[in-house]
């Protein structure tokens, strides 16, 4: 079966910064990218339909006949067994969601990403989904999604022993531990939620975790780092000081002290030491965040919301970050003070400074140094993604009169 997870433009505004660099399947909510959970719910050959940009990187394989799914949408036992029944030139639907259709090559041509003209036969669905429609939502649905993770993934298969007697834990049937995993005397508390540990991952002395918490492969927990609930963290991404409800993409860091909830961080970040990021208002008033598609703010509904920050961007030491606030790609941030609430894609600098743009050429350069210390390459197609993104972004720092 041909498998093609595709994203829409609506979708895309809304669950950016992270759309910029990545096709929406990509995204990770729970241990799993949706990519990784369909992979595992459906057999096929995947590939994405996404942004032109992007499709360098991430490209699109055709075949005579193809299954199209929304790459917002997180599978369940109900939702494949559906999907599974679709027959050519039928789309599955949920109230206004198209959520899979089945196409020849020449209408998936024709279509492209408008799909909403389709004349094809419609096919309700009554069960329930789970859909991110928005930023927000990567952490709103995190606990669920570790819960419904941690179910088939550690399926059948049995977890490593924790060796160290110094080591406290409770409630151990709802720990998983991959192969490689180093543990020292830490706190391991999954009596309210699963906690899963991936290949190779470290948890250093005197570290609390508390599930429902994913620690992707190579993930290092810092020495006496407090990680809470509903909290994704990794691959290969370093944490320390105290986490609560937040997802941090690979290869991100933020090893130092310092706060951080109800926040979801892209790849290549770091936190300098003492960043904290605000989760609530003052006023207890409900968080508003910079929306792209409406070029102003919206209201979340939500009381407790923090950072949205794009793939490649870094912070000083003792950043502040308020609630709500949205970091696009490649921003550099320092200084005193709070930062503003919108922070445009390729900038450079902070509150009680001048900012100014980001310059493409230091960046890319920074992005390759960054990435060549984890053994990474910033690939050519990597290069290209930023320049676009560094084009397309430049509307926003002109109207910050950056």
């Amino acid at each position: 079966m041909n498998i093609l997870l595709f994203d829409t433009p609506e979708a895309r505004n809304a669950l950016k910064p992270f759309s910029f660099t990545r096709p929406l399947a990509k995204i990770r909510v729970g241990i799993a990218t949706v990519e990784e959970k369909w992979k595992h719910h459906l057999s096929g050959t995947y590939s994405f339909l996404t942004e032109v940009y992007l499709s360098k990187k991430f490209a699109l394989q055709e075949d005579e006949e193809n299954l199209l799914i929304n790459s917002t949408i997180c599978p369940d036992k109900d939702l494949v067994e559906s999907i599974k029944q679709l027959k050519l030139n039928e789309k599955l639907v949920k109230e206004s969601t198209l959520m899979a259709f089945v196409c020849d090559r020449a209408t998936l041509k024709k279509a492209s990403s408008n799909f909403t003209g389709l004349n094809f036969k419609k096919v309700d669905f009554d069960g329930t989904i789970t859909q991110i429609k928005n930023k927000w939502d990567i952490f709103l649905l995190n606990d669920q999604e570790i819960r419904k993770d941690f179910q088939w993934i550690c399926q059948g298969r049995t977890s490593q022993t924790i060796e160290d007697k110094h080591t406290i834990t409770y409630g151990f049937p709802n720990i998983f531990l991959e192969e490689g995993v180093s543990i020292r005397a830490a706190i391991l508390n999954a009596e309210a939620g699963p906690i899963y540990i991936g290949k190779n991952a470290v948890i250093q002395e005197g570290a609390i975790i508390r599930g429902p918490v994913a620690m992707g492969e190579g993930t290092q927990i810092n020495a006496g780092a407090k990680i809470q609930e509903a909290t994704t963290i990794g691959p290969y991404a370093k944490v320390g000081g105290e986490i609560y409800n937040s997802v941090i993409f690979g290869y991100s860091n933020k090893a130092h002290e310092g706060f951080l909830g109800n926040t979801v961080i892209g790849e290549w970040c770091n936190l300098g030491a003492g960043t904290n990021i605000s989760n609530l208002k003052n006023s207890y008033d409900k968080v508003k965040v910079w929306d792209y598609h409406r070029d102003g703010f919206v209201d979340t509904r939500l009381q407790f919301c923090g950072v949205f920050m794009g793939d490649h961007s870094k912070c000083g030491i003792n950043t502040m970050l308020n609630s709500g606030t949205v970091v696009g790609v490649s921003v550099n941030l320092f200084g005193a003070g709070f930062c503003e609430q919108f922070i445009p894609s390729f900038t450079w600098g902070g509150a009680d400074t001048h900012t100014t743009t980001y310059r493409l050429n230091k960046a890319l350069e920074v992005a390759e140094n960054v990435m060549n210390r984890r053994s990474q390459r910033l690939t050519e197609e990597d290069k290209y993604i930023l320049t676009h993104i560094f084009r397309a972004t430049a509307i926003y720092r002109i109207k910050a009169n950056i």
